[in-house]
């Protein structure tokens, strides 16, 4: 693609869509950038939780603050996911990757905006960052960080590449269905299971880049809402495509 070109249609390869984001990245006035601590292109594709042929083009991913307080101290980077982009290009014909580029990275610096004007929030999502690190690294973990987390959906949060689908259920159900990227799915419960668990899923189409968890938790009621709840069952499941509706459900165990 010849520098200045304006790409419409089809697809265009990593490379000149990284190069694409780099003129773009010239146009912003530089006031705007200030905290932004770089502007990357990811290959990555990043579906959206709910709706089928949907997808996450660019995301502001605030920085961990390193002394300092108040907006000045807050920093970000900014993503754009050229597997969305060449996703959405396969679905929408014409396809204008300079206007939808100059979209994405206008809008995700506003983010970064709403993020210094509003600088006491990045403490709770910080601090969920750190929990989803344990998770990972199997250490003990507070079972309430996925709530304090970036909300994408109705019960749907995420932390980086991981999404998590928060769930109140009575009791440990023998199976849940959920939807994920406009598709029906049903996955078994460990029969060991225990509130609350964090199951990761395999076996869904089009995944996040990271994990899908199924978070489930007891229903509280009001003389129990601020007790904090206990350790956390981690386990994995393996999901199939559901016959019938989307909605959840959660039968229960015998």
């Amino acid at each position: 693609m010849a520098d200045g070109q304006q790409p419409t249609g089809g697809e265009i390869r990593y490379a000149d869509f990284e190069s694409l984001v780099r003129r773009l990245e010239q146009e912003v006035p530089a006031q705007f950038l200030e905290g932004v601590e770089g502007i990357e292109v990811s290959r990555k594709t990043v579906p959206h939780p709910e709706r089928a042929d949907v997808y996450t083009m660019g995301e502001c991913i605030p920085l961990p603050s390193e002394g300092g307080a108040g907006s000045q101290a807050i920093h970000s980077r900014v993503v754009l996911y050229h597997g969305s982009f060449l996703a959405l290009a396969h679905l929408a014909e014409p396809f204008d990757w300079r206007a939808e580029a100059w979209e994405t990275l206008t809008h995700e610096l506003r983010h970064h905006l709403e993020w210094r004007a509003h600088a006491p929030d990045l403490e709770a999502f910080d601090w969920a960052a750190e929990q989803n690190f344990a998770r990972g690294d199997g250490e003990p973990f507070d079972p309430d960080f996925s709530l304090s987390a970036e909300a994408v959906a109705i019960g749907v949060t995420r932390i980086d590449d991981d999404y998590f689908l928060n769930m109140e259920v009575p009791g440990v159900p023998v199976e849940v269905r959920f939807a994920w990227h406009g598709t029906a799915y049903v996955a078994p419960v460990p029969s060991e299971a225990r509130l609350p668990a964090f199951l990761t899923v395999a076996g869904i189409g089009e995944p996040p880049p990271g994990g899908l968890i199924l978070v489930l938790r007891e229903r509280r009621v009001l003389w129990q809402l601020f007790r904090r709840s206990g350790k956390a069952f981690v386990g994995r499941v393996a999901a199939r495509p559901a016959l019938g509706g989307s909605g959840l459900s959660f039968p229960p165990r015998a």
